[in-house]
């Protein structure tokens, strides 16, 4: 079964399928690596509150599979405005990846799916 990939930048929505988790998770890496580039790190004011460039996620990259309807597994990396990555776990309750001595959140994403499955 496929795996979705979903990239998740400003208003755009872009999705795509690839039938190997590597493939999805090589397209993701790519995705969240062009996402970094561009992360602005401006700060935003709001009216009561400032928001810094690491407390925005300016992307979000999804992936979910193998299932189609219901997927097992639900993963995805968030793109900060700094350009500074985090991998997760899960849709509604995310979980942080926490990364070893060494890791990018990539590497952490790839380890988290290698001991799910």
């Amino acid at each position: 079964m496929p795996w979705k990939l979903t990239v998740r930048a400003g208003p755009r929505v872009e999705r795509s399928r690839y039938e190997e988790l590597s493939a999805a998770l090589q397209a993701a890496e790519t995705e969240a690596r062009v996402a970094a580039r561009q992360a602005s790190g401006r700060v935003v004011n709001a009216r009561f509150k400032r928001f810094e460039p690491v407390q925005q996620v300016t992307a979000r990259v999804e992936l979910a599979g193998p299932e189609r309807v219901l997927p097992r597994v639900r993963a995805g990396l968030d793109v900060r405005g700094d350009g500074s990555t985090e991998a997760y776990l899960g849709r509604l309750r995310r979980q942080v990846v926490a990364q070893h001595r060494g890791e990018n959140a990539y590497r952490a994403l790839r380890r988290a799916l290698q001991d799910q499955g």
